[in-house]
């Protein structure tokens, strides 16, 4: 990563509708360079409307958003690069072998064709998919597939990874597997991640923002202390 005191991510008035529906709602937020970053909140709160406009799939209505200092509207390519993305949902190719996905992946997003296989070799390596990659993607386990996910967005080397509810659907151990490969890149990048599970955000972010009706209400830090329950509860 990097060195650089500047924030990571800054939305300045960031809003999306839908037209009688506000999904985001004039949010403001700077998420540091090197921390696990959470927001969380009820359904329909605008999380995943949030991390669909920074990572440039939809367009805000209003306001601006920029990764490493680019905006995402107004340069789009050099910010995308910056980004790995893992939506709740993730369009892995069934038919495809797991390292064969991975080097697809990794051409797509800008990795030269004499690297590809040295930066596949990097990221099963980092996720424990060795076993895996000449396995068809359709036979893998969830927590395997979710393993997957995260190594096409990590296949580019990006500085910041997105990661849209990355524990829904798993078993307890993946959970903390999971848990535990989020924190391990902490530091060398940047984590910004959708929950909506209390006892995991405490357990792995270094702070968090609570979202209601598409609006920010506040951040905190995560401390040992912590009781995101109270604060949830208090304000909805």
């Amino acid at each position: 990563m990097t060195e650089n005191n500047s924030p990571a991510i800054v939305a300045e008035g960031l809003t999306k509708r839908y037209r009688a529906c506000t999904a985001v709602d004039g949010l403001d937020l700077e998420v540091r360079r090197g921390e696990v970053f959470c927001l969380f909140g009820p359904n329909g709160s605008g999380k995943t409307t949030f991390l669909r406009m920074l990572t440039g799939y939809i367009s805000p209505s209003a306001g601006r958003v920029t990764v490493a200092g680019h905006d995402v509207v107004l340069d789009p390519l050099a910010a995308k690069r910056k980004i790995g993305y893992v939506p709740e949902t993730v369009p892995l190719y069934g038919h495809m072998r797991v390292g064969e996905f991975l080097r697809f992946t990794g051409r797509l997003r800008g990795v030269a064709a004499g690297a590809v296989d040295e930066a596949v070799t990097r990221v099963a390596t980092r996720l424990a998919l060795g076993d895996v990659l000449d396995k068809p993607v359709r036979v893998l386990s969830r927590g395997f597939r979710q393993r997957t996910a995260l190594a096409q967005a990590l296949v580019h080397d990006p500085e910041i990874i997105v990661l849209d509810e990355p524990t829904n659907g798993l078993d307890p151990r993946q959970i903390i597997e999971m848990r535990g490969l989020i924190r391990a890149l902490a530091g060398e990048r940047t984590v910004l991640m959708s929950s909506h599970i209390l006892s995991e955000i405490e357990k792995t972010a270094d702070r968090a923002g609570l979202l209601l009706d598409g609006r920010l209400l506040g951040v905190r830090e995560i401390r040992e202390d912590a009781d995101l329950e109270a604060w949830f509860l208090s304000v909805t």
